[in-house]
Protein backbone atom coordinates (compact mmCIF):
# COMPACT_ATOMS: atom_id res chain seq x y z
CA UNK A 1 0.00 0.00 0.00
CA UNK A 2 2.82 2.44 0.88
CA UNK A 3 6.40 2.40 -0.37
CA UNK A 4 8.78 5.21 0.60
CA UNK A 5 12.37 5.36 -0.63
CA UNK A 6 14.93 8.07 0.10
CA UNK A 7 12.28 10.55 1.19
CA UNK A 8 13.40 13.99 2.33
CA UNK A 9 11.70 17.35 2.49
CA UNK A 10 13.09 20.82 3.09
CA UNK A 11 11.63 24.25 3.63
CA UNK A 12 14.23 26.70 2.30
CA UNK A 13 17.49 25.20 3.55
CA UNK A 14 16.01 23.46 6.59
CA UNK A 15 15.40 19.72 6.37
CA UNK A 16 12.19 18.82 8.19
CA UNK A 17 11.81 15.16 7.22
CA UNK A 18 13.96 12.21 6.21
CA UNK A 19 12.73 8.63 5.82
CA UNK A 20 15.29 6.39 4.08
CA UNK A 21 12.90 3.45 3.61
CA UNK A 22 9.43 2.48 4.78
CA UNK A 23 6.90 -0.06 3.53
CA UNK A 24 3.32 -0.60 4.67
CA UNK A 25 1.15 -3.51 3.56
CA UNK A 26 -2.54 -3.19 2.75
CA UNK A 27 -4.66 -3.27 5.89
CA UNK A 28 -1.86 -2.59 8.37
CA UNK A 29 -2.23 -0.08 11.21
CA UNK A 30 0.77 2.17 11.93
CA UNK A 31 1.71 4.90 14.36
CA UNK A 32 4.14 7.58 13.21
CA UNK A 33 5.79 8.80 16.40
CA UNK A 34 8.04 11.66 17.37
CA UNK A 35 8.10 15.07 19.04
CA UNK A 36 6.65 18.22 17.52
CA UNK A 37 8.72 19.39 14.57
CA UNK A 38 10.09 15.98 13.58
CA UNK A 39 8.14 15.82 10.30
CA UNK A 40 5.08 13.73 11.16
CA UNK A 41 2.61 16.07 9.48
CA UNK A 42 4.95 16.53 6.53
CA UNK A 43 5.06 12.76 6.02
CA UNK A 44 1.27 12.47 6.07
CA UNK A 45 0.99 15.33 3.59
CA UNK A 46 3.49 13.59 1.29
CA UNK A 47 1.46 10.36 1.48
CA UNK A 48 -1.71 12.26 0.60
CA UNK A 49 -0.08 14.08 -2.29
CA UNK A 50 -0.59 17.45 -0.59
CA UNK A 51 3.11 18.26 -0.94
CA UNK A 52 5.83 17.08 -3.30
CA UNK A 53 8.88 15.99 -1.30
CA UNK A 54 12.23 17.55 -2.08
CA UNK A 55 13.78 14.11 -2.66
CA UNK A 56 12.79 10.49 -2.97
CA UNK A 57 9.90 8.37 -4.17
CA UNK A 58 6.46 7.86 -2.66
CA UNK A 59 4.12 5.18 -4.00
CA UNK A 60 0.65 4.74 -2.53
CA UNK A 61 -1.81 2.11 -3.76
CA UNK A 62 0.58 1.21 -6.60
CA UNK A 63 0.64 4.83 -7.79
CA UNK A 64 3.84 6.86 -8.13
CA UNK A 65 2.73 10.25 -6.85
CA UNK A 66 5.41 12.05 -8.87
CA UNK A 67 3.53 11.07 -12.03
CA UNK A 68 0.30 12.80 -10.99
CA UNK A 69 -0.45 16.50 -11.18
CA UNK A 70 -3.35 18.92 -11.03
CA UNK A 71 -6.79 17.39 -11.43
CA UNK A 72 -5.42 13.86 -11.77
CA UNK A 73 -3.78 14.17 -8.36
CA UNK A 74 -6.99 15.59 -6.83
CA UNK A 75 -9.08 12.76 -8.25
CA UNK A 76 -6.58 10.15 -7.06
CA UNK A 77 -6.53 11.65 -3.57
CA UNK A 78 -10.30 11.81 -3.36
CA UNK A 79 -10.70 8.20 -4.43
CA UNK A 80 -7.80 6.77 -2.42
CA UNK A 81 -7.06 8.81 0.71
CA UNK A 82 -9.12 9.98 3.68
CA UNK A 83 -7.45 12.35 6.10
CA UNK A 84 -8.36 13.67 9.55
CA UNK A 85 -6.41 16.90 9.81
CA UNK A 86 -4.99 18.31 13.01
CA UNK A 87 -7.56 20.82 14.21
CA UNK A 88 -10.24 18.94 12.21
CA UNK A 89 -10.85 21.88 9.80
CA UNK A 90 -14.57 21.37 9.41
CA UNK A 91 -16.19 24.14 7.34
CA UNK A 92 -18.01 26.22 9.91
CA UNK A 93 -20.76 27.73 7.73
CA UNK A 94 -21.77 24.33 6.34
CA UNK A 95 -23.93 21.74 8.05
CA UNK A 96 -22.44 18.42 9.08
CA UNK A 97 -24.15 16.79 6.09
CA UNK A 98 -22.77 19.39 3.71
CA UNK A 99 -19.25 18.96 5.09
CA UNK A 100 -19.43 15.34 3.92
CA UNK A 101 -21.02 16.32 0.62
CA UNK A 102 -18.13 18.73 0.11
CA UNK A 103 -15.68 15.82 0.54
CA UNK A 104 -17.51 14.02 -2.27
CA UNK A 105 -17.43 17.11 -4.46
CA UNK A 106 -13.69 17.66 -3.87
CA UNK A 107 -13.10 14.03 -4.87
CA UNK A 108 -15.00 14.59 -8.13
CA UNK A 109 -17.41 11.91 -6.91
CA UNK A 110 -21.18 12.03 -7.41
CA UNK A 111 -23.23 13.29 -4.49
CA UNK A 112 -24.39 10.23 -2.58
CA UNK A 113 -26.57 11.14 0.38
CA UNK A 114 -27.06 7.48 1.28
CA UNK A 115 -23.31 7.12 1.73
CA UNK A 116 -23.20 10.35 3.75
CA UNK A 117 -25.95 9.04 6.04
CA UNK A 118 -24.17 5.69 6.37
CA UNK A 119 -20.88 7.35 7.37
CA UNK A 120 -22.57 9.59 9.94
CA UNK A 121 -24.60 6.69 11.29
CA UNK A 122 -21.52 4.51 11.70
CA UNK A 123 -19.92 7.24 13.82
CA UNK A 124 -23.05 7.82 15.90
CA UNK A 125 -23.74 11.37 14.69
CA UNK A 126 -26.56 10.85 12.18
CA UNK A 127 -28.82 13.01 14.35
CA UNK A 128 -26.36 15.92 13.99
CA UNK A 129 -26.52 16.03 10.18
CA UNK A 130 -28.36 19.37 9.98
CA UNK A 131 -26.27 21.11 12.63
CA UNK A 132 -23.18 23.22 12.11
CA UNK A 133 -19.81 22.29 13.67
CA UNK A 134 -20.02 25.10 16.24
CA UNK A 135 -23.16 23.48 17.67
CA UNK A 136 -21.36 20.20 18.42
CA UNK A 137 -19.19 19.04 21.29
CA UNK A 138 -15.49 18.43 20.66
CA UNK A 139 -16.10 14.68 20.60
CA UNK A 140 -18.94 15.06 18.11
CA UNK A 141 -16.81 17.26 15.85
CA UNK A 142 -14.11 14.61 15.88
CA UNK A 143 -16.62 11.94 14.88
CA UNK A 144 -17.81 14.14 12.01
CA UNK A 145 -14.22 14.69 10.88
CA UNK A 146 -13.66 10.92 10.81
CA UNK A 147 -16.95 10.42 8.95
CA UNK A 148 -15.84 12.99 6.37
CA UNK A 149 -12.52 11.15 5.99
CA UNK A 150 -14.19 7.81 5.27
CA UNK A 151 -17.25 8.91 3.28
CA UNK A 152 -15.46 8.15 -0.01
CA UNK A 153 -14.35 4.74 1.34
CA UNK A 154 -10.61 5.35 1.04
CA UNK A 155 -7.92 2.72 0.75
CA UNK A 156 -5.66 4.77 3.02
CA UNK A 157 -6.87 6.56 6.16
CA UNK A 158 -4.53 9.17 7.66
CA UNK A 159 -4.96 10.98 10.99
CA UNK A 160 -2.76 13.83 12.23
CA UNK A 161 -2.58 14.15 16.03
CA UNK A 162 -6.17 12.94 16.49
CA UNK A 163 -5.87 12.74 20.30
CA UNK A 164 -4.29 16.15 20.87
CA UNK A 165 -6.06 18.16 23.59
CA UNK A 166 -8.27 15.21 24.56
CA UNK A 167 -8.50 13.71 28.03
CA UNK A 168 -7.49 10.08 28.55
CA UNK A 169 -10.94 8.62 27.98
CA UNK A 170 -11.63 10.70 24.87
CA UNK A 171 -8.15 9.95 23.46
CA UNK A 172 -8.68 6.20 23.82
CA UNK A 173 -12.11 6.50 22.21
CA UNK A 174 -10.77 8.50 19.26
CA UNK A 175 -8.12 5.86 18.59
CA UNK A 176 -10.74 3.11 18.77
CA UNK A 177 -12.99 4.96 16.32
CA UNK A 178 -10.16 5.23 13.79
CA UNK A 179 -9.32 1.55 14.15
CA UNK A 180 -13.00 0.57 13.80
CA UNK A 181 -13.48 2.69 10.69
CA UNK A 182 -10.29 1.39 9.07
CA UNK A 183 -11.54 -2.14 9.68
CA UNK A 184 -15.02 -1.33 8.38
CA UNK A 185 -13.70 0.07 5.11
CA UNK A 186 -10.74 -2.28 4.67
CA UNK A 187 -8.38 0.70 4.82
CA UNK A 188 -4.75 0.96 5.80
CA UNK A 189 -4.43 3.31 8.79
CA UNK A 190 -1.53 5.65 9.56
CA UNK A 191 -1.79 7.85 12.65
CA UNK A 192 0.78 10.55 13.39
CA UNK A 193 1.07 11.42 17.07
CA UNK A 194 3.37 12.34 19.91
CA UNK A 195 0.77 10.96 22.35
CA UNK A 196 2.17 7.95 24.22
CA UNK A 197 -1.32 7.03 25.46
CA UNK A 198 -2.29 5.39 22.16
CA UNK A 199 0.88 3.34 21.64
CA UNK A 200 -0.60 0.17 23.08
CA UNK A 201 -3.30 0.08 20.41
CA UNK A 202 -0.79 -0.17 17.52
CA UNK A 203 1.84 -2.87 17.03
CA UNK A 204 3.61 -1.20 14.09
CA UNK A 205 5.46 2.05 14.62
CA UNK A 206 7.67 4.43 12.65
CA UNK A 207 9.68 6.63 15.03
CA UNK A 208 10.89 9.79 13.31
CA UNK A 209 12.94 10.81 16.35
CA UNK A 210 15.18 7.75 16.02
Amino acid sequence: MISVRGLAHRYASTEVLRVPEWSVAQGERWLVLGPSGCGKTTLLHALAGLIRPSEGAVRVAETDLKKLDGGDLDRWRGATVGIVLQGLHLVGHLSVRDNLRLAQYMAHAPQDDARVADALGALGVADKAARRPADLSEGERQRVAIARAVVNRPKLLLADEPTANLDDRAAAHAAELLLEQAERHGATLVVATHDARVKQKFEKRLDLSA
